[in-house]
């Protein structure tokens, strides 16, 4: 039978759990990665999707922070983006106090830092979760730790978060935040319950959403199962209230400031939610399964066959077996209704995979199995009719494509193991047994669990990592390329005097905040409206539908953005679809006007970017100011000479696609007529192949035909001194060729532009963090145009007037001048702010109220009690 541990080594064995589930977190996530031959322990990066696009380089900017080399500071990131707000930025992916410990690395090794604090989080969530599991009922330490590291290695946390390691804190918090449930409960501990609530919605607000919501439901069923009458019910439910309340409203300052960063950020997609099929549904509940789209359940066959034994377990009580399997089946059915769906995502569809709470349903199959557990060994009778609906669940899912081979050769040792250490501890647990023999009896159980547990998560930890890479796409870790980027930009840098571009062929999405300088590039979920449709206006390109966006390699564009130094990098040799070619980092450098120009009378400074036009060319000259382009009449040809089809009003542009393979057909061209000696621009934003002048080298163009990528205006060489530009082209798929893709660049025009710029221009630009400080020439009039663009929370003001919202001049920060002002300033103050801030003084006041209430009742249940005086009894006398 169940042997409850004695109440005073409770605290001492909570320890011990904890740090049992966190070993074997750490061995199993380690073995994985050598057995995947993963980084650090092999060949193979791990750096996929958005892990090497975003948070590898976020962090990666925090390190510089850390140390005083970053370019900006917490306000403002002028590195991405060409001034970017980085509140926003540091909320949704370094929020978490475990991002603090990459500052400890050497900034070359910000691949392994980031690796041992995904590490670090996911036992730290082994750790959580096997306190809260002993708090929910006493039970052996050593199951306690087991279960807890079963959650913390569930399918969601090694298929999903591993590379999405900011969610890795949403693991964390649900865990804890259950706990601070159970102290409302308890009437305990309301402090450090605020405390938790704010540190989990701090690290990341949206899985903390959904790790609230999860913490919710399980206070509700703790409360139904009590058997408290209704006022003490409403109590503990106002005190867990009032604790979400202080402890959002302490991480207001932060959190508002990312959901107004998202309301001014770039829409995206709107998806539309399909629920999986039933077979696909149970099929993640097994081992060494995975796919993007569906929802990782898996947990360790031990977990699994607790939990399903829970409904036939007659030592739990038949209201908790019922209340346990009734949420658990019912937060499982909510993953499959678009309703609940976005309830669980903060009523937004996601972008990308659309099971992001799918650890919610880990959390409670690993609690029902510990109910199971705690109150008792199951019975044969519950073993066999788990082992009955696991067998169900393996039929159904047996016709999901998700389910390989070797996943029944994994799923039956697993289930080996956890019946056979199961059945161990039910004959070690019979009172008839010798001390010895139940010793051995309930050490070869400890075995069986634990080493059955690791093969298993070891498994489909390194099935999933070797699956992510022929999925989704993948980068190299620092290494030599990015040393000679860095070495490069470090060599031209003179910011703020002017910006050094990173290049065209990046390494990451973010490489700015890898290797350095001040770029167009800039990948968040918070990338910005007036950036990515300004950008888009001048005829840039992108990925993750605009949120992405790209290097301009654009000499007209270089001027606009004070780009004076550029590094042209050679194609990635990581990237199989890029051209190959090597060769060295070369920096090519030019006179830009500074980063404040002086436009003249006339200019306004209310224009914004719906004010472009169609043709990028223009665009570019509206912000410019002088005519710089040809835009020359063109002829799109196929092969055999032929005009193409036009793509209807739906898809405007002349179809062109590649001759069939092993034909003698030429590939389509364009041909065109400008000044020789000028240069030529192809803009093509929905053409994917590759493109070049006549004798020039070609030019890779990327886009889709989802969307969710176009490719950016590129240079290919000059008009030759015949005056005939032919541009061959060479499709991959049939794609679009607009109207005006052609523009021939008078390079002296551009100079004689830039002088005029630069003659009017401010005679010195000082920049630090949020502010902009340019000294104007005396009796400057017109327009000032900082170039940066004009997101939300820009406040300028010319010499001592009183600073208001900036004006846009076509996306960038615009202020009027009338001749009287010598000087210049903006300064940046992020939207919400305010608002957040005095939305967390109020709570800290409030916390600061409740500490000294709790202070002052506890003295007083602790005062001593002053004696009791009783009237005094009347003298008798004996007779």
């Amino acid at each position: 039978m169940h042997r409850p541990t004695p109440p005073g080594d409770s605290r001492v064995t909570g320890r011990t759990a904890a740090l049992l589930a966190a070993a074997i977190t750490v061995t199993a996530l380690c073995a994985a990665d050598t057995i995947a031959r993963s980084y650090p322990f092999g060949p193979r990066t791990r750096n996929v999707n958005d892990l090497g696009n975003q948070y590898v380089p976020f962090h990666a900017h925090l390190w510089d922070l850390l140390h005083g080399r970053a370019q900006g500071g917490l306000l403002i990131n002028w590195q991405s983006g060409f001034g970017a707000s980085f509140l926003p930025d540091l909320g949704t992916y370094l929020g978490s106090p475990f991002a603090l410990l990459v500052g400890l690395f050497p900034r070359d090794r910000i691949d392994l830092a980031v690796y041992v604090v995904t590490v670090l989080k996911t036992a730290a969530a082994a750790a959580a979760m096997t306190c809260l599991l002993l708090a929910l009922r006493r039970g052996r330490w050593w199951t306690a730790g087991l279960l807890g590291a079963s959650y913390a290695l569930c399918g969601w946390a090694v298929a999903v978060a591993n590379y999405n390691p900011m969610w890795l804190d949403g693991l964390i918090a649900l865990p804890l935040l259950c706990l601070v449930g159970e102290w409302a409960l308890e009437r305990r501990r309301p402090l450090l319950g605020v405390v938790i609530v704010a540190l989990a919605w701090i690290a990341n607000f949206y899985t903390a959403y959904m790790a609230t919501l999860a913490a919710g439901l399980v206070l509700l069923l703790r409360l139904l199962l009590a058997g408290l009458d209704r006022r003490q019910a409403l109590a503990a439910v106002g005190r867990a209230v009032r604790t979400v309340a202080l402890g959002m409203g302490l991480a207001a300052p932060l959190v508002a400031v990312v959901y107004f960063g998202t309301k001014h950020a770039y829409p995206g997609q709107e998806g539309q939610f399909v629920p999986v099929a039933l077979r696909d549904l149970l099929a993640r509940l097994l081992p060494t399964t995975y796919s993007f789209g569906s929802p990782a359940l898996y947990v360790s066959a031990v977990a699994l066959l607790l939990a399903l034994a829970l409904p036939f377990h007659r030592g739990v009580p038949r209201r908790v077996r019922a209340g346990w399997t009734v949420l658990v089946v019912a937060v499982t059915l909510s993953l499959q209704w678009a309703p609940t769906q976005l309830v669980w995502h903060a009523f937004a569809t996601p972008q990308g995979s659309a099971y992001r709470e799918a650890f919610v349903v880990c959390a409670l199959l690993v609690m029902a199995g510990w109910q199971a557990l705690s109150h008792g060994l199951p019975d044969w009778r519950a073993l066999g009719a788990a082992s009955a609906l696991l067998a169900l669940i393996c039929a159904i899912a047996s016709g999901s494509a998700l389910v390989h081979s070797y996943t029944w050769a994994v799923l039956l040792l697993a289930v080996m193991g956890a019946l056979g250490g199961l059945a161990l501890l039910v004959l070690a647990d019979r009172g008839a047994s010798a001390a010895r023999r139940r010793t051995v009896l309930a050490g070869c159980a400890v075995v069986l669990l634990v080493g059955g547990q690791l093969g298993e998560t070891a498994a489909t930890s390194a099935v999933a990592t070797r699956l992510r890479l022929n999925h989704l796409d993948d980068y190299t870790p620092w290494g030599q390329r990015q040393q000679r980027e860095a070495d490069a930009i470090a060599s031209a840098d003179a910011w703020p005097r002017y910006r050094t571009e990173p290049g065209r062929y990046q390494t990451v999405g973010n490489d700015a905040l890898m290797v350095g300088g001040e770029g167009a590039q800039y990948y968040s979920s918070l990338t910005s409206d007036v950036l990515s449709r300004m950008l888009t206006a001048l005829g840039d390109g992108w990925t993750s539908h605009a949120r992405s966006v790209q290097s301009l390699d654009n000499p007209v564009t270089d001027a606009v953005f004070s780009v004076g130094a550029r590094v042209h990098n050679p194609p990635d040799p990581h990237q199989h679809w890029l051209p190959k070619g090597g060769g060295p980092v070369t920096v090519s450098r030019q006179e830009v006007p500074p980063l404040v120009t002086v436009r003249p009378v006339g200019t306004s400074a209310r224009a914004d970017v719906s004010a472009f036009g169609p043709s990028p060319y223009r665009n570019q000259e509206r912000l410019l100011g002088s005519r710089v382009y040809t835009l020359p009449r063109q002829t799109v040809r196929t092969g055999t000479g032929k005009p193409p089809q036009h793509g209807g009003a739906a898809q405007p542009g002349l179809l062109v696609a590649a001759p069939a393979r092993g034909s003698d057909v030429p590939p389509p061209a364009i041909t065109a007529r400008c000044t020789p000696g000028d240069q030529v621009f192809l803009w093509a934003p929905h053409f994917s192949g590759m493109a070049r002048l006549t004798g020039g080298p070609d030019s890779l163009y990327r886009s889709d035909v989802q969307g969710a990528k176009i490719a950016a205006m590129q240079p290919l060489g000059r008009v030759p001194a015949s005056g005939r530009v032919q541009i061959e082209l060479s499709p991959n798929r049939p794609s679009r060729i607009p109207d005006g893709a052609v523009g021939c660049l008078d390079t002296a025009a551009l100079r004689t532009a830039v002088d005029g710029l630069r003659a009017t221009a401010a005679t010195e630009v000082r920049v630090d963090d949020g502010t902009i400080h340019a000294e104007l020439p005396a009796g400057s009039k017109g327009t000032a145009v900082v170039a940066a663009p004009r997101i939300a929370g820009w406040r300028c003001a010319a010499g001592d007037a009183e600073q208001r919202p900036a004006g846009e001049y076509y996306g960038l920060i615009a202020v009027p001048l009338d001749g009287s002002a010598t000087s210049l300033t903006c300064t940046f103050h992020p939207p919400g702010l305010r608002l957040g801030s005095a939305v967390g003084g109020a709570a800290l006041l409030g916390l600061i109220v409740l500490g000294v209430f709790g202070a002052v009742r506890r003295r007083r249940a602790t005062a001593p009690q002053p004696a009791t005086v009783r009237p005094s009894e009347p003298l008798t006398h004996a007779p």
